[in-house]
């Protein structure tokens, strides 16, 4: 008798505890938007309490989050009743399931005929109910816990995608339409990129981003995300009729203006239905947009309404879940890597563990300050999220998972490639090696600028085979271009001897050069054209450009803290030193600038732009002539544009500028003027 008693104590303890952490995780997951644990770790201890309660149905009580629908909603907008209750949906996971679903709704109908089913994709995102009070848009509410919703109606009349009144005719007076909102993946991928760049909070994911989105106070902010809509149902109709068919009402939908989702379907029997479910599994990557499962419908109206509904779904429905696309794995460690222009990147170890069908082991950190937001620490429990070709990343720790042991997260001082400063400045989130010219994880893309047309031009010396040089181990350093023989590069997949030696005279040719293209192609962060050419001017040699301390250097014009700083640190570097040391020791030479501080530049202050085609002097040559003399150069024509420089074939530029105003000078005026400026002979 006691063994009894112990027994059923352990099952109301266990079912107890379930329910508990089921409630946390509806609170977390519907009513703050930020769930603690992937949605394959809610299924399963859904799953595990439903089993449980299956078994002993003498256990079931009327709150049990297998009974009840959502949780309750936050306040902090008005508060909308659902005239019809927006359900949630039970689940299959396999064919087996598939196959016993569609048996239960033969065996309830009494029939044996083919079930026919409409099959679509189940959008991750946020499903929202819209209502249409002659044909216009009069309120919008998210589901909330089913039952009571928020009220998000100017947000979601942002969403370009949803109709503020339909087209068309013949709709009810009152209707009722029921849809996902969601935020495609390019849309997000961008969002997501710039947040990063600008040192903000990343969304976990698309889902996150679209709650987060609709549930702004200011709607201004919503305008801002890249929301979408697809309806998926009906809810309340009055004063009208709608079809019979799901499929037709969906049809019908959108004649009257809504987005249905493109690749809804119908089905005969539970075969067609696992072979949807099959394809669009197999294009789930290719989609612009996520999607966690299939949703089968009861096409029939009819059938749907015998079949009627449980406490928390209807019988006539069920999803089709996916592989999890978020997972519970442990962090072992954190490793920095170096990307092609600098950028340090906190890498993720993680104990390997399948997301999505695949085995994942590293996941992206994106940068110090959201490993930081997170309070991420080495030993913590992470959920970790794939979708598609999407980089696995980190979502968040589990905080009261973490260990004792586990260890902070340290950014290094130094590069891990090559050992030179890191730098980061306190308005930018990302964190840089400064040994631009010496990094072998930047050597790539420090030589493509080197070699390129506005830097030391060396004719044919495009990116492939910079990379095939890299990649051979021809070359390890910008230096090594001028190291290069005919053999070396006539060996290389399709060099013949002919096409090598222009490479190597089009090598030796550039090395006449002009201090400002030679500063320029150095590859100094902040250090375009414009400021190469100041500190050319300013300091008249490289070397004391070189010996510039930081004060000096923030006399230059257009050279601020932050870029007098850049500058200062790349020439503090003795692996820079080196390079260019090499680069001279190999012929790189220049004229002598003369510096001449009081000498007035009649343009100073001034913002000129060039268009056309000049036929006497390249547009990067006349760019230089006009920095020489103090004017800034810009790209487009505005009211601060002094004057327009055009040449033949002159667009859309000197049409604006003639709208405004502006003065213009045809080639010949601005050859005479660089005459009167002794520029030209």
């Amino acid at each position: 008798m006691s063994e009894t008693l112990s027994k059923d104590s352990k099952l109301q303890q266990e079912i107890d505890q379930l329910r508990e952490i089921l409630r946390d995780h509806n609170y977390r997951y519907y009513v703050l938007d930020d769930p603690q644990v992937p949605d394959a770790e809610y299924d399963r201890l859904f799953r595990q309490l439903k089993k449980i309660e299956e078994e002993n149905p003498d256990l079931i009580t009327p709150d049990s989050p297998t009974q009840r629908v959502g949780a309750q909603a936050l306040d902090e907008f008005h508060q909308v009743t659902h005239r019809v209750p927006m359900l949630s949906l039970d689940n299959v996971f396999n064919e087996e399931e598939l196959q016993a679903f569609d048996k239960r709704l033969k065996d309830r109908l009494d029939s044996e005929d083919t079930v026919e089913y409409v099959c679509e994709p189940k959008l991750d995102g946020l499903a929202v109910s819209l209502i249409y009070e002659n044909g216009l848009l009069v309120q919008a509410a998210t589901r909330g816990d089913g039952q009571t919703g928020e009220d998000i109606t100017q947000n979601i009349r942002t969403i370009g995608s949803i109709p503020l009144k339909l087209i068309g005719s013949g709709y009810p007076s009152q209707l009722e339409v029921r849809g996902e909102v969601f935020m495609p993946l390019p849309g997000f991928n961008r969002m997501n990129q710039k947040a990063a760049e600008n040192g903000d909070k990343v969304f976990a994911n698309p889902r996150n981003a679209a709650a987060g989105s609709l549930r702004q106070l200011d709607s201004k902010i919503t305008a801002t995300r890249p929301l979408d809509m697809y309806c998926y149902s009906i809810g309340f109709v009055e004063g009208g009729e709608m079809p019979q068919r799901h499929f037709d009402i969906l049809q019908q939908l959108k004649e009257w203006g809504f987005k249905i989702n493109p690749e809804i379907r119908l089905a005969q029997g539970a075969e067609q239905c696992q072979q949807y479910h099959d394809d669009i599994l197999a294009k789930r990557d290719k989609l612009p947009y996520e999607i966690d499962g299939i949703v089968y419908k009861v096409n029939d109206i009819g059938l749907q309404q015998r079949l009627g509904f449980v406490s928390r779904a209807p019988r006539w429905a069920t999803a089709h879940k996916f592989p999890a696309q978020e997972e519970l794995t442990t962090l072992l460690d954190v490793e920095f890597q170096v990307g092609r222009t600098g950028a340090l990147t906190p890498v993720a170890r993680l104990e390997p563990v399948s997301v999505g069908g695949v085995t994942v082991s590293n996941a992206t950190l994106h940068n110090m300050d959201e490993v930081e937001r997170m309070g991420l620490c080495i030993g913590d429990t992470v959920v970790i999220y794939r979708a598609g070709d999407v980089i696995p990343k980190v979502v968040r720790p589990i905080p009261e998972k973490r260990p004792a042991d586990a260890e902070p997260i340290v950014m290094p001082t130094h590069c891990p490639v090559c050992d030179s400063a890191i730098e980061k400045h306190a308005d930018e989130a990302v964190a840089r090696c400064s040994g631009g010219l010496y990094c072998q994880a930047q050597v790539k893309e420090a030589i493509k600028h080197f070699a390129s047309r506005r830097a030391m031009d060396v004719d044919g010396l495009g990116d492939k085979l910079v990379e095939q040089f890299v990649d051979e181990g021809l070359i390890k350093h910008v230096a090594d271009l001028f190291h290069l023989t005919v053999e070396q590069v006539a060996g290389l997949e399709r060099m013949g001897e002919k096409s090598a030696k222009n490479l190597i005279d089009a090598l030796e040719a550039s090395k006449a050069t002009t201090l400002q293209r030679f500063i320029y192609g150095l590859g100094i962060r902040e250090v375009g054209e414009a400021t190469a050419l100041n500190l050319a001017n300013f300091y008249g040699s490289l070397e004391n450009v070189q010996q510039a301390s930081q004060e000096s250097l923030l006399s230059v014009p257009d050279v601020g803290p932050v870029v007098a700083e850049h500058i200062h640190r790349f020439f503090q570097q003795s692996h820079n030193l080196e390079v260019i040391h090499d680069l001279q020791n190999s012929g790189v030479h220049w004229p002598e600038v003369e510096v001449d501080h009081e000498a007035e530049k009649p343009l100073e202050g001034l913002t000129y732009v060039l268009t056309g085609t000049l036929s006497q002097m390249g547009r990067d040559q006349a760019k230089q002539y006009l920095q020489q003399l103090g004017a800034k150069v810009s790209g487009s024509v505005s009211k601060k544009t002094h004057c327009v420089v055009a040449g033949e074939n002159a667009g859309s530029k000197l049409t604006k500028a003639e709208s405004l105003g502006i003065d213009i000078l045809d080639e010949e005026g601005f050859i005479s003027f660089l005459r009167e400026q002794q520029l030209l002979d």
